[in-house]
């Protein structure tokens, strides 16, 4: 039997086991910092344990499926209203990316790649741990829930009569994936070409209307949603709005934030909110790698497994190019990143043409199936690893440099309780404050304290669960509560001059009087 290091599976577990262990370090230190995008879906789950309301979509659109909130619901009724009630299911969820992530690659590629794999994954930069930790819809699931799709796909293509629970599995996750959102559409796309090409005949028996059956029922949810509502609040209808509403920022700000800015983010190479411009290379590097790994797949010969490797490259490059396209790339790139999450299951993907370049004939690196090892020079073989190297290299920077940021989260979390404690204090229950801050409130004291969005006029803002805007404007005395030095708090400041004013961590809170006509 060979030593541990040289055991591919045991290696990939040590690793996987540091990923799960660094992010469950930074959940006990409150990081990332909660927002209210996490609180909405914490009232949610407060909701359903209390069988108030069953949303089918993140309140205040007609997108994003509940997922997270119907995982967190029995974690919320438990813990109570917490942060950390909200992040153990998405704890759960990474945890069980990875094993998924190396059941698949090691299928399709190699053991040792999928080990590789692992151990990229197990890193975290800021912008990939809240992707996979923060409770803000959409996110922390979909990646596993994709990959599981994807092994059944492999399975079902590789068998002459597959299982019922296998196909029913498969229409399951698709029925849940287009429910909960729309982002992983490219991967699905060639999920269904896959079946499609290899497991057709499979499919036009039994195995296809259990498939069928289980598409049903994953997306029943918005089947029920769009059959209760109007077409203009339908799947297509919101899909099509997505796609053709938004600002119009220039091909040079959408390139610069799709492809230049966003990939590197997206990927985990950068530090918390930065990127810097010595880290752009990595965008056209990484579409060559794509290309070169599509092209790859394309002149293997036709087996499920190359037709993964193919799907996997071109899903990463729709997906990136689809971003760029998207008004978001260019107007807020730093935060609409996270729109490029699905890119973390095509990793094997980008690295399969370096791996290639790297590998010696007979090393346990190893190929993808059916591919013969050729003798390379030396010479050759580092230069291939180069990018590799780079990659792995800002990998650990921004891993380290989350690490480093932390504190400062743990600091502005600390926060929060005494912003609650003041409130209290003042026996003051209806708030308005800004959109960034209301919900965590009113999600932390279970709904004790009401909290209403205004916006820096004092008109209202996007109150994402409308209730709370009509509870609040009804009570006969309300607090004001701003960030200190916002805009909203200078409004504050001119429009209540003689009103008493209290510091509470980084807010102003302005105690108590009428709300404003206006805000009514």
């Amino acid at each position: 039997m060979p030593p541990v290091w040289r055991r591919p599976a045991l290696v990939a577990f040590a690793l996987g086991l540091l990923g799960v262990g660094f992010r469950v370090w930074l959940t006990a230190r409150d990081a990332p910092l909660t927002n209210s995008d996490e609180a909405t879906i914490g009232l949610a789950a407060l909701h359903i344990w209390r069988g108030e309301d069953f949303p089918v979509y993140f309140y205040g659109q007609h997108y994003m499926g509940t997922i997270e909130a119907y995982l967190a619901a029995p974690f919320v009724g438990l813990l109570g209203p917490t942060t950390l009630a909200l992040r153990l299911p998405t704890l759960a969820l990474f945890a069980l990316f990875l094993p998924l992530m190396y059941a698949l690659v090691r299928r399709v590629y190699s053991p040792w790649l999928a080990t590789a794999t692992v151990g990229l994954l197990a890193l975290g930069s800021d912008r990939i741990v809240k992707n996979q930790l923060i409770a803000g819809g959409g996110y922390p699931e979909t990646s596993p829930m994709m990959v599981a799709l994807l092994l059944g796909v492999l399975a079902v293509s590789r068998s002459e009569k597959p299982r019922p629970w296998i196909t029913g599995g498969i229409g399951l996750l698709g029925g849940l994936i287009v429910w909960n959102h729309l982002l992983p559409l490219p991967y699905l796309a060639g999920a269904a070409l896959l079946l499609i090409v290899f497991a057709r005949r499979q499919l036009a028996s039994r195995a296809g209307w259990t498939l069928a059956g289980g598409l049903l029922l994953g997306a029943s949810p918005l089947i029920w949603h769009d059959l209760h509502n109007t077409f203009s609040k339908s799947f297509l209808a919101v899909f099509w709005h997505l796609q053709t509403t938004g600002t119009d920022p220039s091909a040079s700000d959408r390139l610069y934030g799709g492809g230049l800015l966003g990939v590197p983010l997206g990927t985990g190479l950068c530090a918390p909110s930065y990127c810097a411009d010595w880290q752009l290379w990595w965008g056209p590097v990484y579409a060559a790698l794509l290309v070169i790994a599509a092209v790859l797949a394309y002149r293997s010969p036709r087996t499920p497994e190359s037709g993964m490797r193919l799907a996997l490259a071109v899903a990463a490059l729709i997906t990136v190019v689809s971003y760029a396209r998207n008004s978001s790339a260019g107007d807020s790139p730093i935060e609409s990143a996270r729109y490029l999450s699905c890119l973390l299951i095509s990793t094997p993907a980008w690295l399969e043409p370096v791996w290639r370049g790297m590998a010696a004939p007979g090393s346990l690196s190893g190929e993808p199936p059916g591919v013969h090892s050729v003798a390379r020079p030396n010479w050759q073989r580092l230069a291939a690893g180069v990018p590799l190297a780079a990659g792995v290299a800002m990998a650990v920077y921004a891993t380290v440099a989350l690490a480093v940021h932390a504190p400062t989260y743990t600091d502005a979390a600390a926060g929060q309780p005494k912003v609650i404690a003041a409130l209290a204090a003042h026996d003051q229950t209806r708030l308005y404050a800004d959109y960034w801050t209301c919900n965590w409130i009113s999600y932390q004291t279970g709904e004790e304290r009401i909290c209403a969005v205004v916006g820096d006029d004092l008109t209202e803002g996007l109150n994402r669960y409308h209730p709370y805007w009509d509870e609040v404007g009804a009570a006969r005395e309300v607090t004001y509560l701003a960030p200190i030095g916002s805009p909203l708090d200078t409004t504050l400041a001119a429009a209540f001059p003689d009103r008493p004013m209290e510091t509470a961590a980084n807010y102003h809170l302005y105690l108590p009087t009428r709300p404003l006509p206006d805000t009514r």
